[in-house]
């Protein structure tokens, strides 16, 4: 779709209005990320107006699109020209609010940060942009950074913006740095318990092998008693997928899988639709996400375990009363947990597992915010501590 700038001026008159009145402003999406924290106050402004890819150069591997574009449709276009978002930002494809598949937008992924199964082998999202332009609390259309690496002085507003979940303003157009596709791709799986799992993928992780993702997890979907499995894949020349692949299975007894199969297997796993994800038939069961150094232990505990980013990222189903415990123990290995996904009874905002707790970046979160959004009229109430 053709950008135009009615589109651009119909927004900035939005938010103009909104700080004039001094009235809130829920920015969103697609909405696929709506079950995350609380949401905002304030009257909905739908950034799907801001549509189109504005300019796309394969050979520098650039494209720069607006905000409202269809994730999907962003990832198609960089298909046909054998390129990707290497990160792999993941969809979800539906919405808390509506129960259906409104689809990501790239705003939204920008905004929440998120990335899929590669990201500790390529970066994460804030590794690949570039640069945007976005509509500040003030009513200023701001650009920071530009489209090439080396065009960053001072502070990087563009990469702030990654994650800040749109307390900080309306972004409307991103820069990014995609990729060439990996010439070869593998997947191999190896029935380990989890501390093995841990071990062996370090040891890969400290060899010249073309690792890109790995995911551990208690597969309970076939017979019983149920497979601790870890899965690994690779991408890379040819010849160095093929000859990783010999080494591994020689490590470790295990099976390469199907190329197809793996492939819609990590596309499940990117966009939580593996079974793993399925809420649990017990009551009061929330999902926890725990971030982690790669290098810490299996930790000893008593729920389901999904273990991903060789190590760094483990998600765990435990009650919301389990937070302090697991806040705790993600601590003592300098990390951090933080309730994911809950159920309507109990909102990650309401129960305090979405908030900053760290002091020091309580005071520079709130900087920020005051400076870009003095009167406070984007996503309040979307981090709690800048309600």
């Amino acid at each position: 779709m053709q950008v135009t700038d009615a589109a651009l001026k119909q927004v900035s008159d939005r938010i103009a209005a909104a700080r004039a009145d001094r009235k809130p402003l829920h920015l969103r999406g697609g909405g696929t990320k709506d079950f995350y924290g609380a949401p905002p106050h304030g009257e909905l402004l739908d950034t799907r107006i801001l549509q189109g890819v504005r300019s796309y150069e394969p050979s520098e591997l650039v494209v720069t699109v607006r905000s409202g574009t269809s994730l999907a449709e962003l990832e198609a276009l960089l298909l046909e020209k054998g390129q990707c978002l290497p990160f792999e930002p993941p969809h979800y494809a539906w919405s808390v609010a509506t129960s259906t598949g409104t689809g990501a937008t790239v705003g939204g992924m920008v905004a929440s940060g998120w990335s899929g199964p590669a990201r500790a082998n390529v970066g994460g999202v804030r590794d690949y942009v570039l640069g945007v332009q976005m509509i500040n609390g003030n009513g200023e259309h701001l650009t920071f950074g530009g489209q090439v690496m080396k065009n960053v002085a001072g502070y990087d507003v563009s990469r702030l913006m990654v994650g800040a979940m749109g307390t900080l303003g309306l972004i409307t157009e991103v820069s990014l740095k995609v990729l060439p596709l990996a010439p070869a791709e593998a997947t191999l799986c190896f029935e380990l318990p989890q501390q093995a799992a841990l071990e062996q993928v370090h040891v890969w992780g400290g060899q010249p092998l073309p690792l890109n993702a790995s995911c551990w997890v208690r597969d309970a979907s076939g017979p019983v008693p149920a497979r601790e499995v870890l899965y690994v894949r690779l991408r890379g020349a040819v010849a160095a997928v093929d000859a990783a692949c010999r080494s591994m299975l020689q490590d470790q007894r295990g099976q390469r899988m199907d190329t197809a199969h793996a492939a819609a297997d990590w596309t499940l796993c990117r966009n939580h639709q593996l079974p793993f994800f399925t809420r649990p038939p017990q009551p009061g069961l929330v999902l926890w996400r725990l971030s982690l150094p790669q290098t810490a232990p299996m930790l000893d505990l008593p729920w389901a375990t999904l273990v991903e980013w060789q190590g760094a990222l483990r998600w765990v189903w435990a009650p919301v009363d389990a937070g302090t415990q697991l806040q705790t123990l993600a601590q003592q290995y300098g990390g951090s947990a933080m309730l994911f996904v809950a159920t309507k009874a109990y909102s990650a905002w309401a129960t305090g597992q979405f908030d900053i707790k760290n002091t020091a970046q309580q005071a520079i979160h709130a900087r920020l915010k005051a400076s870009f959004d003095p009167l406070g009229i984007f996503n309040p109430g979307r981090w709690a501590s800048l309600a």
